[in-house]
């Protein structure tokens, strides 16, 4: 006879909403250490203190349960943005809601590393966020490119894909040496030439 883990044993029950916002935390943080491939399902349910049938009555799935982690950051970010903008971004210059979101993502190196890794992993063809961030990527230059249009800059496009590549850059930089690069000071000393 099998006994369940000390864990699972133990575990308290939780709303549905409480459950599902632990198991998002709970796999953004082991994405954030393995990368997606690296992610167990079995490491998710016993961190959560429930059994893999119990976690997948959550998730439906592994690609799912991705999904779910890379949309609710999507929405925290959105949130935080609106608030520390304090109106609609449309009526914010780009290089104000940029500073905003480097600001966000430097209080949030866990979040960052785990987009980042997902974002990379990201690009082989059958990875389940594959098409998740090639329509993010085209979404982000997309509305980078409307703000810029609508503020006046010349050659709007090149303006956005500019922006992405040196964030990504600097925030590359600033998770392999968080001690040695201030990802403020860097984002604002480079977007002084950039704008």
């Amino acid at each position: 006879m099998t006994t369940a883990s000390p864990r699972r044993r133990d575990r308290a029950r939780l709303p549905a909403p409480e459950r599902r916002r632990q198991i998002i935390d709970v796999t953004t943080r082991l994405i954030a250490e393995r990368g997606f491939w690296g992610l167990s399902m079995q490491d998710v349910a016993d961190d959560c203190g429930l059994t893999v049938p119990g976690l997948l009555h959550h998730v439906g799935s592994k690609d799912r349960l991705l999904v779910a982690v890379l949309e609710h950051r999507d929405e925290q970010d959105h949130r935080s943005l609106t608030e520390a903008l304090g109106r609609p971004e449309t009526e914010v210059p780009l290089p104000e809601i940029c500073a905003a979101l480097v600001e966000r993502n430097a209080a949030q190196p866990e979040i960052v590393r785990l987009f980042a890794v997902l974002e990379v992993e990201s690009l082989a063809p059958d990875h389940p966020a594959h098409e998740y961030f090639r329509a993010r990527q085209e979404n982000t230059i997309r509305v980078m490119t409307t703000l810029a249009r609508t503020h006046g800059v010349p050659e709007p496009e090149t303006l956005a894909r500019q922006v992405m590549a040196l964030m990504d850059g600097l925030q590359i930089q600033w998770l392999r040496d968080p001690e040695g690069l201030d990802l403020i000071t860097a984002w604002n000393t480079a977007a002084k030439a950039l704008f």
